[in-house]
């Protein structure tokens, strides 16, 4: 089984490249969706304890959250030490479920991935790019979205042009919507044939 990697910053198009991936019959891991699931389950009580006033019985209250963590690099590193196990434990578990039913590529769509050392947990690397107006354009649109916010995300963020320089295929949005899945296509028929290691190698290690 291969694991092939999606990442890529902000407002570039992630989602698009993940739902085309999806309807070629590949399965998906979303890091951020299970990010939102948890902060609705399992991650309550964890994230009250360690940030008391920030959740309620619905799940966590992201407006609170951020200001507990505005200006604070301790707190942010505390979050991750909360999230990320818990994450990593449900990527490992997607990922037993896949090679069990046989699949031959995967995906883990991963925002933060080369920020977080993820690319020595997958075969292969696939950067969503698109062009600086573009990204300006789409993250702006977005409902309570500010230049303010927008340059803080981007500066927690590996720049765009490092990404694509680490990147094995890149994957660029800015065109047609037609030119960006005949990309991907290219870059899965090329990977049909290609066998992977991680998985033995690393996943299933621990």
């Amino acid at each position: 089984m291969l694991i092939l990697g999606l990442t890529g910053s902000i407002g570039m198009g992630k989602s698009t490249v993940a739902a085309h991936f999806k309807s070629r019959g590949i399965a998906v891991f979303d890091a951020d969706s299970e990010v939102h699931r948890l902060y609705e389950n399992e991650a309550i009580p964890l994230i009250e304890d360690a940030f008391p006033g920030t959740t309620t019985e619905a799940g966590v209250d992201r407006v609170q959250l951020a200001q507990a963590l505005q200006g604070d690099a301790q707190n942010f590193a505390k979050l991750e030490a909360i999230v990320h196990p818990l994450v990593f434990r449900a990527q490992g578990q997607f990922l037993e479920r896949e090679e069990k039913r046989g699949a031959k590529l995967v995906v883990l769509e991963i925002p933060l991935l080369f920020e977080t050392g993820g690319e020595e947990k997958v075969d292969r690397v696939v950067v969503v790019s698109a062009g600086e107006i573009e990204q300006r354009a789409r993250v702006l649109a977005r409902p309570n979205m500010s230049e303010e916010k927008f340059e803080h995300i981007l500066n927690l963020q590996m720049p765009d042009a490092e990404k694509r320089k680490r990147a094995d295929y890149v994957v660029d949005t800015s065109g047609s919507f037609d030119h960006t899945t005949r990309e991907i296509d290219i870059i899965i028929a090329r990977l049909g044939d290609e066998k992977g290691g991680v998985f033995e190698r690393w996943w299933k290690q621990q």
